[in-house]
């Protein structure tokens, strides 16, 4: 499946370093930043970089103008009417929002507007989330006669069984304090609070070993889907190799000598 070609100087997705905190912000305003082919592709080896940059400790999704993502672009979807197309463009698709997951670094979704949709997956699949007051929350796809089928994957890692089929069967709004009280964001904030938000939540982060928060987020989410004699198992012998960790060391001397650590893996 060929990308469409940008137009000359369109940055569809937006690069933006400061103190080990990458922000990417998806540059779609005019188009409430739907995950287009160009936009996944931009996506997949934007992350596919981060993943072996050691001097992106945090990485922050946001987006530009009044929404955050309204999921595909339907206008490009109908264009193509073909269910290999299709196969394929949900196969991009998922293949980013599982990069999302695999990369070393923590992912932040900050979210001002609404996610709908592939959008709400978008936030679903990443490892931590601040919405503004504003935000909403949909997996809209029914309301076209589409059932959100891969945003319901990462919604139901969310959120409870019961939750999730009521937002995927209604296709109905949630506001940011209901989707904090699910447990798809962390937080709902007011607008103007947003970015002190995101960034307290990264500076948290920043103060931790990155070698630690690297090892530990694989393990989180492979452990997920094992059942809990070989989520144990795993956990237990990632566990030991932890603690053989310069940084680990470090730490728990810190601890015990009654000072701030020292970490080599910054």
């Amino acid at each position: 499946m060929a990308a469409p070609q940008k137009k000359p100087g369109e940055n569809i997705l937006l690069r933006h370093d400061a103190n080990g905190v990458r922000t990417l912000t998806l540059n779609r305003p005019a188009q409430y930043n739907t995950l287009s082919e160009a936009m996944l592709d931009e996506f997949q080896q934007a992350l596919e970089s981060i993943a072996g940059d050691s001097s992106v400790r945090v990485v922050v999704i946001a987006a530009a103008g009044k929404a955050f993502c309204a999921g595909h672009d339907l206008k490009e979807m109908r264009a193509n009417p073909r269910q290999d197309y299709y196969e394929a463009l949900f196969a991009k698709c998922s293949r980013m929002m599982m990069t999302v997951q695999r990369i070393p670094q923590p992912v932040i979704a900050r979210v001002h507007g609404i996610a709908t949709a592939a959008g709400c997956q978008l936030v679903a699949s990443c490892d931590l989330a601040v919405a503004s007051t504003e935000a909403r929350f949909a997996t809209s796809g029914i309301g076209v006669g589409l059932f959100c089928m891969t945003p319901g994957v990462a919604l139901s890692r969310n959120v409870g069984r019961k939750q999730a089929f009521e937002m995927l069967f209604t296709g109905e709004f949630v506001s940011a304090a209901r989707a904090a009280e699910l447990g798809l964001v962390n937080s709902a904030v007011p607008p103007e609070e947003l970015d002190e938000a995101v960034g307290r939540l990264a500076g948290a982060i920043l103060a931790k070993s990155r070698a630690a928060i690297a090892a530990g987020k694989a393990v989180f989410h492979r452990q997920l889907e094992m059942d809990i004699e070989d989520a144990y198992e795993l956990a237990a012998r990632e566990m030991a190799c932890n603690m053989m960790f310069h940084d680990a060391g470090e730490g728990i001397d810190a601890f015990i000598g009654k000072r701030k650590p020292v970490w080599k893996h910054k």
